[in-house]
C-alpha cells in the first residue's frame, strides 16, 4: 500500500494546534502533531507547501527510510520548524503501522517496561501561600511529583506562575492573545531580576520541605535565565532540599556551561525542551552533564528520533523527562506516553491536562490515575481528531512573551 493523501489541519480550541493527517490507499488514517508554540503557521506551511507532495505514493511502512528522506534529503537540516514537520510525518506513519497491526504503539516498540507512567504536575502561586495551596491540591489528586514555580517579590508576572487564583490550575498558557481573545499583534513583555530570584527561591524550597516532608518529588525550572556561575550557586543552594531536578538552569545553546554547574553541585539537571536533534545533546550525554532528557517528541523528529536519542542516553545512565506542555497536542502527548511505557530508562513525564474544548476536538484513550498515566490499548497512538469539531475553530495568533531585565535589557524568556 502507499500514502494517498496528506493534509494539514490548523485548529484553535483555546490554543493553536497543527495536525497532520496521512491516509493510505487502503483507507488507514494516521495522525501527527506539528505544533510549534508561537510559530504554528511556519510548520503548517512547511508541511503543506514542501513535504506533502513528496510523500504521496510512498510506502507508508518504510518509516525509517521516510525519516531519512525528509532529514537528509533536504539540504537545510535541523531547527524546530523542520524537526516538528518531520515529527508529524513520523508520528502519523507509526500510528498507521500500529493500527494495521491492531495493537497500541508501545507494543511495536518492545512492549511495556512498566505498568504506568509517573507524571508531575505544575504547582504555582504568586506567593508562598498560594503555592502551598496548589501543592496540597496536587497531593490530593495523587501526584507524587510537582514542579514548583512562584512569584518573586518586587516582580510582576513571571514564567510558570498562573495568575488566575490559588489551588490546582491547568490553565497556564504563556502564549498570549489580546485581552479580549482577539489575535495578538506583538508579544507582551515581562520584567526579570536574577538576583532577587536567587535570594528568594531557596527559602521557598525550605518552607515546602517543612510543610510537605521529604517524600514529595520537587522539580523546578530556571527557564534558561541564569549564567553558568549563577546556576552553579543556585544548584548548590538548593541541594539541602533534594530536588528531583533543576531544569534549564542556563541557556541550552552553551552545552559546556553545564560543566561548571556539575563541578559545584550534585543537584540533578534536566535540559532540552528547546533542543531538536541528538546533536544538541551529544556533549551533554557523553560527558554526563545532565541527568534527564527534556525534548518533546513533537519538536525532535518524532518517535523514530526520540527512541534513538533515549537509547543513546541510556548507555550513559541518563533518563527521560519528555516535555509535555499543553502546547503539544494530545497526539504529541500520546506519542510521548507510548515511548515512556516502552523504554527502560524512563524518568518522569511532564503532564499538563488539556482543556475540555481541546479534548472535544482530540479524542483520546490515555488515562490518569493517582499520579500516573497510561496511553491506553487502542490500536495506534490512541488519539483521533474530530475534523468537524476542529473546523469550528480557526487559528488565532498568540506570542510567547519577551523578557527584559529591570534596566530594560532583553533577557532570555
Amino acid at each position: 500500500m502507499t500514502i494517498e493523501t496528506v493534509t494539514v489541519n490548523v485548529t484553535s480550541p483555546g490554543r493553536n494546534f497543527v495536525t497532520l493527517k496521512i491516509v493510505t490507499s487502503d483507507g488507514v488514517v494516521g495522525w501527527g502533531d506539528a505544533t510549534l508554540n508561537g510559530r504554528e503557521l511556519s510548520v503548517a506551511s512547511y508541511l503543506r507547501d514542501h513535504l506533502a507532495s513528496t510523500l504521496v505514493g510512498r510506502d507508508e511502512d518504510r518509516i525509517e527510510d521516510t525519516w531519512q528522506y525528509l532529514y537528509r534529503g533536504a539540504y537545510w537540516r535541523r531547527g524546530p520548524v523542520t524537526m516538528a514537520a518531520i515529527a508529524a510525518v513520523d508520528m502519523a506513519l507509526w500510528d498507521i503501522k500500529a493500527k494495521k497491526a491492531g495493537m497500541p504503539l508501545y507494543q511495536l516498540l518492545g512492549g511495556a517496561s512498566r505498568d504506568a507512567v509517573r507524571v508531575y504536575g505544575h504547582a504555582s502561586g504568586t506567593d508562598y501561600e498560594a503555592l502551598k495551596d496548589a501543592i496540597a491540591g496536587y497531593r490530593e489528586l495523587g501526584f507524587t511529583a510537582v514542579r514548583v514555580q512562584t512569584g518573586v517579590p518586587g516582580l510582576g508576572q513571571i514564567y510558570g506562575v498562573s495568575a488566575s487564583g490559588p489551588g490546582v490550575r491547568y490553565d497556564y498558557e504563556p502564549a498570549k492573545r489580546s485581552a479580549d481573545g482577539s489575535p495578538a499583534v506583538a508579544p507582551t513583555e515581562e520584567v526579570w531580576d536574577t538576583r532577587a530570584y536567587l535570594s528568594h527561591m531557596p527559602g521557598v524550597f525550605s518552607r515546602i520541605r517543612e510543610d510537605f516532608g521529604t517524600g514529595l518529588r520537587l522539580l523546578h525550572d530556571g527557564h534558561h535565565r541564569m549564567t553558568p556561575i549563577e546556576a552553579a550557586r543556585f544548584a548548590k543552594d538548593v541541594e539541602p532540599y533534594d530536588l528531583f531536578w533543576l531544569e534549564d538552569c542556563t541557556p541550552g545553546e552553551d552545552q559546556a556551561a553545564l560543566r561548571l554547574v556539575r563541578q559545584h553541585s550534585t543537584t540533578p539537571l534536566a535540559i532540552g525542551e528547546v533542543f531538536n536533534t541528538v546533536y544538541d545533546y551529544q556533549t551533554l550525554i557523553t560527558e554526563r552533564l545532565i541527568d534527564y532528557v527534556r525534548s518533546a517528541v513533537t519538536h525532535t523528529g518524532g518517535i523514530t528520533a526520540m527512541k534513538k536519542l533515549l537509547d543513546f542516553a541510556a548507555v550513559y545512565g541518563i533518563r527521560s523527562g519528555i516535555h509535555g506542555p499543553t502546547d503539544v497536542s494530545p497526539i504529541g502527548m500520546a506519542a510521548a506516553l507510548h515511548l515512556d511505557l516502552a523504554i527502560h530508562n524512563f524518568g518522569i513525564q511532564e503532564y499538563m491536562p488539556h482543556n475540555e474544548r481541546t479534548l472535544e476536538v482530540f479524542q483520546t484513550s490515555f488515562t490518569f490515575n493517582r499520579g500516573f498515566l497510561h496511553p491506553g490499548d487502542a490500536p495506534g497512538l490512541g488519539v483521533e481528531l474530530d475534523e468537524e469539531e476542529a473546523s469550528a475553530t480557526s487559528f488565532t495568533s498568540a506570542y510567547l512573551p519577551v523578557n527584559r531585565l529591570t534596566d530594560g535589557t532583553v533577557h532570555d524568556w
